[in-house]
C-alpha cells in the first residue's frame, strides 16, 4: 500500500515511516522542519526510501503531491499542553496546525479515497474531571484507589469526560477528532482515532512538556538541572508511556480494516459495503485509547528511583509551584483496543527506559540539539 505521513520526520512520523517501510509499503511524507531535532531524521527517513518534501499541512498546496495513497497517517501537530498560551506559540497558530491542518488532510483523503489514521492524546480528557481523580500517595506515586462508570485503578476509558476545559492544544485535537469522523462519515472511507499516551523512546526530542520520559533521563545523565513541579514538589504525579513501534503494530492492523462506509451507518457492520474488515455486528467504535496503560505508569519519583540506579543518585529541586494544565495521574485503559484489534503493547517501560538511557550515553549533546 501507500502511505502518506504528516510530520514525516518528527519522533513518531519518523519511526513510523521507517516501520512502514521494513513491512513493504510505499511511503511519502511531509514536514515543515519547525521542530528542533526534526531534521535530524531527515537523512535517514530519505534513506530508507521515504518520498520526503518539506511542507507544511496549513497549506493545501504544499500536499498536493500526495497522490495515489491508499492511507494518510495524521502524526503532524504542535504537541505541547502549553501551546497557544505559553508566548511560544499564539492560539491562532496551534490552531491553525492542529485542527485547519487535520482538515487539509482530510481533503486529501476525499481527492484520494484514501482512510486516515489520526494520532490524538490524552489531553482531550476533562482537567476538572481528571482532577478530581480518587488518588492517594503510596510507594513515591500517586495511584488510584476507586473505581467508577469510566475509569478504575487500569486506567481511564474512551467514555470518560472530555468537558472543557481540556487546554487549547486538547481542543485542537477533540476538534480534530470529531471532524475527522465527519468527513469519514459523509465521504465514504476509513477514519480511525488513536487517543496515545505519552509517546517514549530513543530519539525523542528533549522537552518536558513534549517528552518527559526523554527530558528526564537524558537530563539525569548530563547532570541538568531538574525539579519536581507542583503536587507538593514531590514528584508524585503519575502518566504511562507507549513506544512508537508498538503504534506501528497497530496501525498495520488498521490498515487492514474495513475500506468503505456509507453515510449514516458510518462504523457499523454492512456485508455491502465494508470489505476486509472483521467488525463485529453492532461495533461502531472508531476512537481507541492506545497506551502501555497501568503496566507502563510511572511517577516522577519512581523515574528519578530508577535514573539513580541506572546513572547514579543526585539531588532534584522541589517546586511548589503549580504548572498550567498539570495533573495528578494519567492513565489510559486500552481494554477495548485489546479486544478489537487483538492489540497490546509490547515494550516495557524498563525496555523503553534502558533504550532512551543507551541514547542519552551515546548523545551527550542530545538535549541542546533537539529541545531548542
Amino acid at each position: 500500500m501507500k502511505i502518506f505521513i504528516s510530520g514525516v520526520c518528527g519522533f513518531v512520523g519518523s519511526e513510523l515511516a521507517l516501520g512502514l517501510r521494513r513491512a513493504g509499503h510505499e511511503v511519502s511524507g511531509c514536514d515543515n522542519f519547525i521542530r528542533p531535532g526534526s531534521r535530524l531524521n531527515q537523512a535517514r527517513v530519505g534513506k530508507a526510501g521515504v518520498e520526503l518534501w518539506e511542507g507544511d499541512v496549513r497549506f493545501e498546496k504544499d500536499l498536493e503531491r500526495a497522490k495515489g495513497i491508499d492511507w494518510v497517517i495524521d502524526a503532524a501537530a504542535n504537541p505541547s499542553v502549553l501551546a497557544g498560551v505559553d508566548g511560544k506559540t499564539s492560539s491562532r497558530e496551534l490552531l491553525e496546525h492542529n485542527l485547519w491542518g487535520t482538515v487539509n488532510l482530510l481533503e486529501v483523503c476525499k481527492r484520494e479515497s484514501a482512510g486516515l489514521i489520526l494520532l490524538s492524546t490524552s489531553r482531550v480528557y476533562s482537567i476538572e474531571a481528571l482532577c478530581d481523580l480518587p488518588v492517594q500517595e503510596k510507594d513515591g506515586a500517586f495511584v488510584l484507589d476507586e473505581s467508577g462508570a469510566n475509569f478504575s485503578p487500569a486506567g481511564i476509558t474512551e467514555s470518560f469526560s472530555t468537558s472543557a476545559p481540556i487546554s487549547l492544544y486538547g481542543a485542537s485535537k477533540l476538534a480534530s477528532e470529531q471532524i475527522a469522523l465527519e468527513y469519514g462519515s459523509a465521504f465514504g472511507f476509513p477514519v480511525w482515532v488513536n487517543r496515545c499516551g505519552v509517546m517514549a523512546g530513543a530519539g525523542q526530542f528533549g522537552r518536558a512538556d513534549q517528552g518527559i520520559f526523554s527530558f528526564w533521563i537524558h537530563s539525569w545523565a548530563h547532570k541538568e538541572a531538574l525539579k519536581y513541579i507542583g503536587f507538593g514538589g514531590t514528584g508524585h504525579q503519575v502518566r504511562d508511556c507507549l513506544h512508537p513501534e508498538d503504534l506501528l503494530h497497530l496501525v498495520l492492523k488498521q490498515f487492514k480494516g474495513e475500506r468503505t462506509a456509507g453515510p449514516r451507518d458510518y462504523g457499523t457492520k454492512s456485508d455491502q459495503r465494508l470489505k476486509g474488515g472483521d467488525l463485529k455486528d453492532g461495533d461502531t467504535r472508531r476512537i481507541f485509547n492506545v497506551s502501555g496503560g497501568i503496566a507502563s505508569a510511572m511517577s516522577l519519583k519512581q523515574l528519578s528511583d530508577w535514573c539513580a540506579e541506572e546513572f547514579g543518585p543526585r539531588e532534584v529541586a522541589a517546586d511548589l509551584t503549580p504548572r498550567p494544565f498539570d495533573l495528578p495521574w494519567v492513565v489510559l485503559d486500552s481494554a477495548s483496543t485489546e479486544e478489537r484489534w487483538n492489540w497490546r503493547p509490547r515494550k516495557s517501560i524498563q525496555m523503553i527506559c534502558s533504550e532512551i538511557a543507551q541514547h542519552a550515553r551515546e548523545n551527550p549533546e542530545w538535549l541542546a540539539i533537539s529541545a531548542g
